[in-house]
């Protein structure tokens, strides 16, 4: 099955409406982290919540998607969002090189099968000292020790016809923004109860260079 063909199936399998994950601390994360004015690319915007949280703060918002049926969800959900744009899963993205202040990828890229080409795109769009934000689930110790100790925890966090291809660590996911050329790496977990942490929230300022 071609790559927008998987990505369109999967969207349409999926409620509507969908709760996003931990959506009110995404939201404080990336609000505090954007001022009125700047440009920010939403990198697989799906049903648009925090494109138009965006827009309401006084950010110049491009949202993008892998396919059509979030694109769609958006338009019904936030007609105020102007700038909504299909863009290619596998390929180069359609959009200029440093047009951006700030890139915010909320839950994608635990989803993403070329993790080099994807930071790599991320990097061109950025202008020089923009800054990427993005979150993804937490694989923690005790995820870990969860999936170690019981096979039906393990079936769930590594169920093979899953949507994540890639599960991240705070360390794992600072050295790789690390190794595509990002300074000031900061990665904290967050939500759930102390120890069993379910999100990982980072914050990565393009290099100069």
């Amino acid at each position: 099955m071609p790559t927008g063909d998987y990505h369109e199936a999967l969207w349409r399998s999926l409620p509507d409406p969908l709760p996003p994950f931990e959506r009110d601390l995404r939201m404080g994360f990336l609000l505090g982290h954007v001022a009125a004015g700047e440009r920010v690319l939403d990198l697989g915007c799906g049903a648009g919540d925090f494109a138009a949280a965006l827009v309401a703060a006084g950010a110049l918002v491009s949202a993008v998607d892998v396919a059509q049926e979030p694109l769609r969800r958006a338009r019904a959900a936030h007609p105020g969002l102007k700038d909504l744009r299909l863009i290619d899963g596998e390929g180069s993205w359609q959009l200029p090189d440093a047009a951006f202040d700030v890139v915010w990828a909320g839950e994608v890229i635990e989803h993403v099968a070329d993790t080099a080409g994807w930071l790599s795109e991320v990097r061109r769009v950025l202008r020089s000292g923009g800054r990427l934000l993005l979150s993804t689930p937490h694989l923690g110790r005790l995820q870990l020790l969860a999936a170690a100790l019981s096979e039906d925890a393990f079936a769930s966090r590594f169920e093979p016809r899953g949507e994540d291809l890639r599960f991240y660590r705070a360390a794992t996911l600072r050295a790789l923004l690390g190794d595509f050329g990002f300074e000031d790496v900061r990665v904290r977990a967050a939500g759930g109860r102390p120890g069993a942490r379910r999100v990982l929230l980072a914050s990565a300022v393009r290099s100069r260079y």
